[in-house]
């Protein structure tokens, strides 16, 4: 029998009461299987949702595909990728997990796993480490902040240990490192003391940028207003020049250039938006002697998500200056689809 609800309702004859019951509604039942069975209906709002990315390029003809999902509430991603040919051929799979503290990459064809931890050990010192199961090879760090986090000093060795470890000091104008380099001299190999670091400050209206590195000094300088932004760079000891040059016309349109004083190679790129989605490319190349055009459906450097349909597609036409019979059309696809 139905539970009844009882309402008392104000009769037209005050001396009297009326009593009128009114059975409610019966409860929804669970939905049933073919075999007579139960299905939660939570299994299905819990069910973590599935992304799934498809990619071809033209050139090479080959398919390559992304599943993933977030597990564990959302702690950690799970990502299954591989790559398939027009025959249906399927290589490089790959399986992947990662947290914010944990991260497994698995080659399942290399049967190898490569594995990065991090996590705080203390506020203001953090624990960083590498490691390839096949090769048996890795890296370990200690990361402590220094007079804040702007200042960090970090401690890092191979594993095994080949030599002293790296030190590294960050600072906000950039970082030097101190590290233990095997150098050949005299049939001999001697270990050496190497510096490499990168600073960069603010000169006039520019960024001035140099970075050592294996006894090689690159300077960069970079100026940059609304309309235009010229970058002359300059390699010592090889003296090797060259600079660059935007200039933009309008929120639309960009022209860059950039030239080598060395060998006299130059290359030019044109740039078209047609709003947010839509995005056209000419340029040239003369060191390979190339002319090209290409139409970007969908934001270039944005993710298929953003993109109309969730899909993203390059149409590129390559034209080469000494044979244009020989001209090629190539096109790249994105599609994301969310299940």
């Amino acid at each position: 029998m139905a539970e009844s609800k009882l309402e008392l309702k104000s009769p037209p004859n005050p001396n009297s009461l009326i009593v009128s019951a009114q059975p409610s509604s019966p409860p929804e039942s669970p939905p049933v299987t073919s075999g007579g069975g139960f299905v939660p209906a939570a299994w299905f709002r819990q069910r973590p949702k599935l992304r799934v990315t498809t990619e071809f390029d033209s050139d090479s003809s080959v398919f390559f595909h992304r599943i993933s999902c977030k597990v564990l509430d959302s702690l950690a991603k799970l990502k299954f990728s591989f790559q398939n040919n027009g025959k249906g051929e399927i290589s490089d799979p790959q399986l992947a997990l990662t947290s914010k503290y944990l991260s497994l990459h698995y080659d399942i064809e290399e049967k190898n796993a490569l594995v990065n931890a991090s996590f705080d050990v203390a506020p203001g010192l953090q624990f960083k480490a590498v490691h390839e199961v096949k090769s048996q090879q890795g890296e370990l760090a200690m990361v402590a902040d220094l007079a804040g986090p702007a200042y960090k000093f970090e401690l890092s060795s191979a594993v095994p240990a080949i030599g002293k470890p790296r030190a590294t000091i960050r600072f906000p104008l950039g970082e030097v490192s101190l590290e233990e380099k095997e150098e050949e001299e005299e049939e001999q190999a001697k270990r050496i003391l190497s510096v490499n670091g990168i600073l960069k400050g603010q000169i006039l209206n520019g960024v001035c940028t140099a970075k050592y590195k294996d006894e090689a000094l690159d300077l960069r300088y970079c100026f940059k207003d609304e309309q235009m932004t010229f970058i002359p760079s300059i390699s010592l000891p090889s003296n090797a020049m060259s600079f660059a040059f935007k200039r933009r016309f309008g929120p639309s349109d960009k022209l860059s250039y950039w030239y080598n004083l060395d060998t006299n190679y130059w290359s030019t790129v044109y740039k078209h938006n047609i709003g947010k989605d839509y995005k056209f490319k000419a340029g040239y190349d003369s060191e390979v002697r190339l002319g090209w055009a290409s139409l970007w459906v969908g934001e270039e450097s944005g993710k298929a998500k953003t993109a109309p349909m969730k899909m993203k597609v390059q149409f590129m036409l390559q034209v080469p200056q000494d044979d244009i019979t020989s001209s090629t059309l190539m096109f790249r696809a994105k599609k994301r689809w969310d299940i």
